[in-house]
């Protein structure tokens, strides 16, 4: 067993985390990814299964990409929706400092993204000093109201997001990958996979590929990875600083 402590995270840090965790496990039984166990959940603690790390190979990477598929086709009540056993808003980020995460739900993607992440960050970011100038507000004010049009929108249904899936929270076992760590709720599915492309890890081209062929993505998804990108570098932002800014303001410079 693995006891990951809460730290200074604040109360119900440990049942978000938890409740994710089971209800993305409920995907399992119709092919999804494997997810790490939960013992126990306690106030500064969870207890989970611990893990034994080895490199992944080609076919564990092709076949993590199709169960990623079949855990997003579990579905979400709607965009914006929290994970079962949850009401309020999540959290993202590391436990030492994570941010609020909006969990209301939203009738179209678009406009939960553009609101419930874009504007929400970078209120964070501003009223911090990261996001600091008429320039930054104008800017990621016009992407949202692009967003609000459905201009990006594609017909894929809420999907069950990890929501976190950066290259660190798969965890590679002799069976296969393993999800940790996820900040889940319902939404588009191209933000999982544009999560895992933005740190890449191993085997992500592999990972994506064999996705696309058990569920084939909407046309033009590699020109909307970034767009997917924006929330999770403008979060980095606003927790690091340093160049995650500007790389912010550049992402969405593409989508005004």
């Amino acid at each position: 067993m693995f006891r990951k402590h809460a730290g200074e995270a604040p109360a119900g840090y440990t049942a978000w985390e938890a409740s994710g965790l089971l209800w993305l496990e409920e995907a399992e039984e119709s092919g999804g990814a494997r997810v790490v166990r939960v013992h126990d959940v306690q106030t500064d603690h969870l207890d989970l299964e611990r893990l034994s790390p080895v490199p992944p190979t080609n076919f564990q990477a092709d076949a993590f990409g199709a169960a990623l598929a079949a855990t997003h086709a579990a579905g979400a009540p709607a965009f914006g929706s929290p994970p079962a056993r949850w009401t309020t808003h999540g959290f993202l980020g590391p436990s030492i400092r994570p941010l609020p995460l909006p969990l209301q739900e939203t009738s179209t993607w678009g406009e939960f993204y553009g609101e419930q992440r874009v504007l929400h960050t970078y209120r964070l970011g501003r009223n911090q000093g990261t996001f600091d100038t008429d320039g930054d507000r104008t800017l990621f004010e016009a992407v949202a109201a692009r967003l609000a049009t459905g201009e990006h929108d594609t017909d894929d249904a809420p999907a069950r997001l990890h929501g976190d899936l950066w290259a660190g929270n798969v965890m590679w076992t002799r069976s296969g990958g393993v999800l940790v760590d996820p900040a889940a709720h319902g939404g588009h599915r191209e933000g999982d996979l544009a999560m895992l492309m933005l740190f890449r890890g191993p085997h992500v081209a592999r990972i994506v590929a064999a996705y696309d062929e058990a569920a084939p993505l909407a046309d033009g998804w590699q020109e909307r990875v970034p767009l997917h990108q924006l929330h999770p570098v403008m979060l980095h932002a606003v927790l690091f600083g340093g160049g995650y800014v500007e790389q912010a303001r550049s992402i969405a410079r593409r989508y005004v």
